[in-house]
């Protein structure tokens, strides 16, 4: 069997696969906003007893290797009665960690909002919530859009780890095609082809909402 003839034969199984991958990447980003919106607002508050928790976390799931997160969620937590489906449990540990790293990006954001903003909300007799919420995150968050982009086409590869607790993907439906024909050259090849071109259409949707995002701020 030639090349091409092998590729034909996979393309079925492989593009399936990678259309749960741009699902489970989807999920997980907005798993993962969910998550680290919150958090980023903790770490910026003036009360320590808020940051701390939301440090730790940050702390804990960007310094430890994701695929160590989804074996603890996928095999570890079932000792202690908490049992997940291999989806749930993948998009779990992607939303958990995306949202650590968004986190970083909404603070950072935040925090680059000039302190005049904050002043002039407060001279007009807004309070922290109004102000953050009105002024300030709105702002924030067109600064934090390339940032979180970039999360996302990471999320894209990332969904790769999920294979190892059989959570059908790109890459687990790239191994069973390998299994059935022993090719893995061919096979790998398209699979990084096929994550190429999604990092790469996620990178033309960035480039257009941040061309909006502009031009909805200079109108404003």
């Amino acid at each position: 069997m030639d090349w091409m003839e092998l590729l034909e034969l996979a393309a079925p199984v492989m593009l399936k696969g990678a259309g749960y991958t741009v699902l489970y990447a989807v999920a997980a980003m907005l798993g993962g906003l969910l998550i680290g919106f919150p958090v980023a607002v903790l770490r910026i508050v003036p009360w320590k007893l808020a940051r701390w928790p939301a440090a730790f976390y940050v702390s804990l799931f960007r310094g430890t290797p994701l695929l160590v997160q989804l074996f603890v969620i996928y095999y570890g937590l079932p000792s202690v009665g908490i049992e997940f489906s291999p989806v749930t449990a993948g998009v779990l540990a992607l939303s958990l960690n995306s949202g650590a790293y968004l986190s970083e990006s909404l603070r950072g954001a935040i925090l680059s909002v000039a302190r005049g903003q904050w002043s002039a909300s407060y001279s007009l007799g807004m309070g922290y919530g109004a102000t953050l919420r009105w002024i300030v995150l709105p702002q924030a968050l067109r600064i934090a859009v390339p940032a979180m982009s970039n999360t996302l086409i990471s999320l894209i590869k990332d969904t790769s780890l999920v294979s190892v607790i059989t959570m059908a993907e790109l890459m687990l439906a790239t191994k069973e095609v390998i299994a059935t024909t022993f090719q893995p050259l061919p096979l790998y090849m398209a699979a990084a082809a096929i994550y190429w071109v999604l990092s790469l259409a996620f990178e033309a949707v960035q480039r257009h909402a941040e061309r909006r995002l502009n031009r909805s701020h200079q109108h404003g």
